[in-house]
């Protein structure tokens, strides 16, 4: 992704350190430019949809996700959260980490 000149990066580290984030919003009608944008992101990243504006991953995001909240001057209405545990984990890791069928 580029704005502005900027490049911000979304890699995937090749095994899980255990760790989920959680992206947690609530970005007010007058910005759902950004929210829109924000949203698409987690879409695009395969972040998993918890709630309405809760979006989980087991991916190392949360520096590119802090930039581009930042960029938009955005960090009053979006927490980015690093947890241990998830009461639904095990839901979550079949979903992040099940074997997908060969075709």
């Amino acid at each position: 992704m580029s704005i502005f000149g900027s490049t911000i990066r979304f890699r995937n580290k090749k095994s899980w350190d255990r760790l989920w984030r959680i992206v947690v919003f609530d970005i007010p009608e007058e910005d759902r430019v950004f929210r829109d944008i924000l949203r698409q992101h987690l879409y695009d990243l395969k972040f998993y949809k918890l709630q309405q504006s809760v979006f989980v991953s087991p991916h190392p995001y949360e520096k590119p996700l802090l930039q581009l909240i930042e960029l938009y001057n955005a960090s009053k209405y979006v927490r980015v959260i690093t947890a241990q545990n998830i009461d639904n984990a095990s839901k979550l890791e079949r979903h992040f980490f099940a074997k997908k069928p060969s075709k």
